[in-house]
């Protein structure tokens, strides 16, 4: 059993000599951090208090939050050194979600801003500009932005910092990933799971992550549950983790200072100590890695009191310390007075400049941790190398003439990307369950699940340098990825249809950060997010119907950076998939069945149908001329039905024309106008015709459909049919007529609105409602469904 030991860094207690003049150029910097922090807060001119502060020097509206500043700005300065003595090549990642005012002020000393916005240069002018654009119309929010170089993500979403910094280290083996998490993060159960991370981390192949948990005992508006833990507390707890802890305690700066000095140096010490021992063959069944606690107090140096309150170290340093400066003249006092308490004439020069003691700390050229080149989004992407999709084909002479599981072709297709990219080691599958429940088994011909924790006799796939990664944690799963991206490779995540809802946030998030990483022109384009959905959703399995409704409904809004790919057999798999891994900038979502289904298209055939997006299928349409209606389909189980249905009125209404339409690319049904992926005026005529009723099958919520058709004219055309929330455990077809997409109901639904044949449609309606009746005897005797349901075949 490996003994783990706690490390304790406590001001009060005897510390070897740090020499005073670098301790000094530590403290410069990160009181001119905290300086500039409040500054952007609070003020729009007379940042370096030149002159007396007036009311007129404050902004209008004061926005922003001060309490977790001090805590990051001393783990920065500290960092910087670090880098300094050791050359180190550190990403940061800083997860509290109000901390960018604390992160742009240290990027601002170390000359990192100026270089990407021109007018932030090292003066009085370039300071005032710092201070004024936060929070300012057109300029810095309180969270972390693409704008904002060095960063990996934006804090919005507590709990995933942790994850992503994992995923970030993953494959890097020179990089070290410091990671920042405040209380309010650590309550999260998100970062409950990514502490887990640590047992997929390859002391050998991969980089080193160190999460720094940053205690100041408060979140909004009271205590915080890990900052009111003991020490004795933590140990169980990151002990039982994995972790070697080491802690720092501190509310006089200079002993702080002393006492960060050496926890950085144990930390980095310990972290080389274990990649050298690893990489010399000493890999050990269980890596001890270090990670910091940080306790400071709450919005530390800000005043301690405030209208007679208490102020620092109480959770009335969350946001705003002193409330209203600009209208109350005693406010306006205190806010100078804890301005001035910094001493900025000894911060910075004449000219505005920071003096040289605060600069010396910071690390030069690419080794500052704006510059690093691994936050750069796609700077160091090396292309992915992808097999022919062609040679994966199910070979299809007839259409629906064959079954096949999709998932199958796609996991032989994905063992052989394992396979192609081996050299370069910048591809990984991510599953928030089993690889093997999806049916791709095949991808362990060619890797391993990583694991680096002890290895069974009866264990199979495990290996430290497997480079599957399934962990039962949807969000941990997704933010590693995240983090994997974002630092230049390449990825999948595949996940079961009901895992959705506990990442839909995450998901919608990251499409945002994309979009906006397309306004920082600095910022190269990352490989994709591609993201495999499968579904039991109509496989009649209990608990197996959770609708996407959250994340599809927020396609519409996202349109530029997310696509929603539904292909209609395993030949539209592959070449969707193939489509979406040679892709960048985006967030894909391919939704398929696992069961075996019929397959419709060639290989040739679904390859221009992924390309189009959405096609008219001349060979299942009947009759000639002008349709009388379109049966339209989007999902493979509804494309089946779709076509059951459009056999049905073959054989019961030989004289309907029916033409049958397609689609994979859920946003083609935008216009042009609204998203580059969309239909034309003309295209779209082409599809669904221009007065005719289109009955529509859609794998997901039918109100999606209906609002991307709102841009439409004659919309009202359409008769939707999709999930509507019936989900219960009963037969797979039963699943489909609990929610009105059976080709029984589409059926119905099309001879319903064809006045040219509504008096002959009306016994062959009543004949259709009739085997529904008989389908609910059958399955509730046999509990299996009709043999006409389960053995149809086109013809």
């Amino acid at each position: 059993m490996i003994m783990q030991r706690r490390r304790s860094f406590d001001q009060a207690q005897a510390q070897p000599p740090i020499g005073p003049e670098r301790l000094g150029g530590v403290d410069a910097c990160w009181r001119a951090a905290n300086y500039l922090g409040v500054a952007q807060l609070y003020l729009r001119d007379n940042v370096l208090l030149r002159r007396p502060l007036r009311p007129e020097n404050i902004k209008p509206r004061p926005q922003g939050h001060w309490g977790i500043q001090p805590g990051v700005n001393l783990i920065y300065a500290h960092l910087n050194r670090l880098i300094q003595d050791t050359d180190a090549e550190v990403m940061l990642v800083v997860g509290p979600g109000h901390a960018a005012p604390a992160v742009l002020a240290n990027l601002y000393l170390d000359g990192t801003l100026r270089e990407y916005y021109p007018a932030m240069g090292l003066d009085e002018a370039g300071a005032t500009h710092l201070a004024r654009q936060f929070g300012w119309p057109d300029g810095a929010p309180n969270r972390l932005t693409p704008a904002t170089p060095g960063v990996i993500h934006s804090g919005t979403e507590p709990g995933s910092s942790l994850a992503r910094a994992f995923g970030a280290a993953l494959d890097n083996p020179d990089l070290i990933v410091p990671c920042i998490i405040d209380d309010t993060e650590a309550e999260t159960g998100a970062l409950a799971a990514a502490w887990q991370s640590n047992r997929f981390l390859d002391p050998v192949r991969d980089g080193a992550v160190l999460p720094i948990l940053l205690l100041s005992g408060y979140k909004t508006s009271g205590p915080s549950l890990p900052g009111r833990m003991d020490n004795d507390d933590l140990d169980n707890l990151f002990t039982g983790y994995g972790y070697e802890m080491g802690i720092v305690s501190g509310d006089q700066p200079q002993g702080t200072h002393e006492a960060m000095w050496q926890a950085m140096d144990w930390a980095y010490d310990e972290i080389r100590d274990l990649q050298e021992q690893a990489r010399s063959g000493d890999v050990g069944d269980r890596p001890v890695w270090p990670m910091l606690i940080i306790r400071t107090p709450y919005g530390w140096t800000c005043p301690r009191e405030v209208d007679g309150l208490p102020t620092e170290g109480t959770w009335r340093a969350h946001g705003l310390p002193v409330p209203d400066p600009r209208s109350n003249p005693e406010h306006v006092a205190v806010l100078e007075g804890w301005l001035r308490s910094y001493g900025p004439e000894a911060l910075f020069d004449e000219a505005g400049g920071p003096r040289p003691e605060v600069a010396a700390v910071c690390p030069k050229g690419d080794r500052r941790i704006g510059r690093s080149r691994h936050a750069g989004g796609g700077e160091l992407r090396v292309d992915l190398v992808l097999p022919e999709a062609r040679d994966y084909e199910v070979e299809v002479e007839d259409p629906g003439e064959v079954d096949a599981a999709g998932t199958e072709r796609l996991g032989q297709m994905l063992r052989d990307v394992f396979r192609a990219n081996r050299s370069s080691e910048s591809f990984r599958i991510f599953c928030p369950d089993e690889l093997v429940t999806h049916h791709m088994g095949a991808v362990f011909d060619a890797t391993d699940r990583a694991w680096v924790w002890p290895v069974l006799e009866t264990d199979e796939h495990l290996a430290a340098d497997g480079r599957v990664m399934e962990l039962l944690s949807p969000p941990t799963c997704q933010a590693w990825l995240e983090g994997y991206l974002q630092t230049g490779r390449h990825g999948l995540l595949v996940s079961r249809q009901e895992r959705m809802p506990a990442i839909e946030a995450m998901v919608s998030e990251y499409a945002d950060w994309l979009g906006a990483s397309r306004e920082a022109p600095w910022r190269k384009p990352t490989a994709s997010l591609n993201w495999l959905v499968t579904s039991c959703l109509w496989g009649g399995e209990c608990g197996d119907g959770r609708p996407m409704s959250g994340l599809l409904g927020n396609l519409t809004a996202r349109g530029g950076t997310m696509r929603l790919y539904l292909p209609a057999d395993a030949n539209c798999l592959l070449w969707t998939a193939d489509r979406c891994m040679r892709s960048y900038g985006q967030v894909n979502l391919i939704v398929t069945a696992l069961a075996d289904l019929p397959q419709w298209l060639d290989g040739e055939s679904a390859r221009r149908h992924v390309a189009r997006g959405a096609s008219v299928w001349e060979w299942a349409s009947t009759g000639r001329g002008r349709p009388d209606v379109v049966l339209a389909a989007a999902g493979d189980v509804v494309t089946t039905e779709t076509l059951a249905a459009v056999s049905l009125l073959r054989r019961e209404v030989p004289d309907l024309r029916v033409q049958v339409t397609n689609v994979v690319d859920l946003l083609t049904l935008l216009p042009r106008r609204q998203d580059p992926h969309g239909l034309d005026d003309e295209e779209f005529a082409a599809l669904f015709g221009t007065d005719c009723p289109v009955v529509f099958a859609f794998h997901g919520h039918e109100a999606l459909i209906y609002e991307l058709l709102r841009g439409r004219g004659g919309a009202g055309r359409f008769n939707v049919h999709g999930q509507t929330n019936q989900d219960r455990t009963t037969t797979p077809f039963d699943v489909l007529v609990l929610n009105r997409v059976s080709r029984l109901h589409l059926a119905i639904a099309a001879l319903e609105r064809v006045e040219r044949l509504r008096e002959q449609a009306g016994p062959v309606i009543e004949r259709l409602r009739g085997r529904l009746a008989v389908h609910e005897q059958f399955i509730r005797e046999h509990n299996e469904d009709l043999p006409e349901i389960t053995e149809w075949r086109w013809s």
